[in-house]
């Protein structure tokens, strides 16, 4: 017979070994290489275990300036929603042993935007040159942790993360998207949901569209009467809306914290019946015509041989120019249908050089090629090759935009209950399956500075209307800017898309469930 303390001994070898023995055991192996990742990264090593956060994480900081106190604490409240996890961030002299640690190093990538991403069992490093680097690893290392670290609220889940390492950078300098707010009002807290996306897959620039015939949306205080009358409505009659030059700023921190530069369009001469119905004095014929709701383009004209117009167009870049510290001023120049090429010329050539007397860069649709264009400004290709080619030859860079690739508010295919086709239907393949440097062969790699896929608004209302035209092609657009052209092949790109379903579910994008990838949704 065992005495009762050989029995409880026996007991507790029995139900304690198991438990011995798991807290010793190494973590399970995982595959870093396997991991679903969007864009793809430059390189990606495994070495085949797991880290896991807990709520002893600490995270560390390299240094204590602004910039890496704000990646820090962005990272910080992004992991706290999930996991419940209260972060200490602590400033460090050297590596620590274990954490995640944001370092700046001099010799880390030698790349704008660049950063390693190293994960042992012990700890993650995440290291640039820059803190805008240390924020797109940041992105990286989300699409790493299990999906539900998208979540809204606190998930009783394990937080790991497969070992290895990553070096990444982009291909393209600028990587971004347009929202028109124009045809369409969206609230300043819609913008912010977009930059946030747009974030999320390393875009770093937003092209806001704020003026139209329907409708003008940026507060100009030498010129009230824009907001006041101009910004009451839109497509089909809303009440539309405007940013006081306060939203603005708010708008233009809140990009600036998350690494997106925010570029301006007041488009001119035409698509200004707004403007036009503000303030008489800028028609030929000094009569305002009624604000304007449709959907036709190319009927408004400023007048292009009134002193007016040129104070005008002066006013509203200076206001602009105070409040984007970013270098472009976007002064569109399409569609101008009513615009004689005679005075079209000249009216872009002073814009130009009024946007240079504000020591702003001009950006302008690929008319503009038709002027006299300054070394310094860019064309947005969304139309016309020859536009672009002509602008070449006048040392012009470019932004690939083009409607039949590129163009959110595309539908996917005739059944799409949003958008329009008048370009194409851009399904998720073809949204993906092209190359910025192979469209035309006079438009070279060397002149395109990006790829920003626009989003117009004439069928979208509301920001589940935006994020159904947006997902999942706009995560195809920011892979092309960013990822090398070798490493985007669409059989491999549709299944990390695939993957990407939970999550997208959990961030609460209205996507468009493509029947071109076999989305993964367990």
């Amino acid at each position: 017979m065992y005495s009762v303390a050989e029995k409880l001994k026996q007991y507790l070898i029995i139900f304690l070994f198991p438990i011995l023995i798991f807290s010793c055991a190494k973590p399970e192996p995982t595959d870093l290489t396997k991991v679903s990742m969007i864009p793809v990264p430059v390189s990606v090593s495994a070495t085949g275990s797991t880290h896991t956060i807990t709520n002893e994480t600490v995270i560390y900081i390299s240094e204590s300036n602004d910039e890496t106190k704000n990646v820090s604490a962005y990272l910080s409240n992004f992991l706290h929603t999930a996991t419940g996890f209260d972060f200490i961030i602590e400033v460090v002299d050297t590596e620590p042993a274990a954490g995640i640690y944001l370092a700046l190093i001099p010799e880390s990538v030698d790349k704008a935007e660049g950063y390693e991403l190293e994960v042992t069992e012990d700890i993650i490093k995440l290291s640039a040159r820059q803190p805008e680097g240390l924020f797109r690893g940041i992105q990286t290392l989300r699409q790493l942790l299990p999906a539900k670290i998208e979540a809204q609220s606190v998930q009783d889940q394990q937080w790991t993360v497969a070992t290895g390492k990553i070096v990444d950078y982009p291909e393209y300098e600028y990587r971004g998207s347009m929202l028109d707010v124009s045809r369409h009002f969206f609230s300043k807290e819609d913008v912010k949901r977009y930059i946030d996306l747009i974030a999320a897959y390393k875009m770093n620039r937003l092209h806001l569209h704020l003026a139209d015939d329907q409708g003008w949306r940026i507060e100009i205080k030498s010129w009230p009467n824009l907001t006041a009358h101009g910004g009451k409505t839109e497509v089909g009659g809303g009440d539309g809306g405007f940013y006081t030059q306060e939203d603005y700023k708010e708008i233009v921190q809140y990009a600036a914290e998350r690494y997106i530069m925010i570029i301006p369009e007041i488009d001119m001469p035409g698509h200004t019946n707004a403007a036009l119905s503000s303030y008489p004095e800028l028609n030929c014929s000094g009569e305002a015509p009624e604000l304007y709701t449709g959907t036709e383009v190319g009927f408004s004209t400023l007048c292009t041989d009134k002193e007016i117009t040129y104070q005008f167009v002066d006013d509203v870049i200076g206001e602009l120019a105070v409040l984007t510290p970013g270098p472009y001023i976007h002064i569109g120049g399409d569609e101008s249908h009513v615009t004689p090429m005679e005075d079209y010329i000249p009216f872009i050539n002073r814009v130009q050089e009024i946007v240079l007397s504000h020591n702003k860069r001009m950006i302008g649709w690929d008319e503009v090629a038709n002027a006299e264009l300054d070394s310094s400004s860019i064309i947005q290709y969304w139309s016309e090759a020859d536009n672009i080619i002509m602008g070449l030859s006048q040392g012009a860079k470019v932004i690939m935009s083009p409607a039949y690739k590129a163009y959110l508010d595309m539908q996917y295919d005739s059944a799409t209950r949003l958008g329009q086709n008048w370009a194409a239907y851009i399904e998720v393949d073809e949204g993906y399956q092209w190359d910025p440097a192979e469209l035309n062969e006079q438009i070279k790699r060397a002149n395109i500075i990006g790829v920003e896929a626009p989003l117009w608004t004439e069928t979208m209302e509301t920001i589940d209307d935006l994020e159904y035209m947006m997902f999942p092609r706009i995560m195809g657009y920011a892979e092309i800017g960013w990822s090398p052209k070798v490493l985007r092949k669409w059989d491999t790109y549709k299944a990390r898309l695939a993957a990407q379903a939970e999550r997208l579910k959990l961030m609460q994008v209205d996507y468009y469930a493509s029947k071109k990838v076999q989305w993964v949704t367990e």
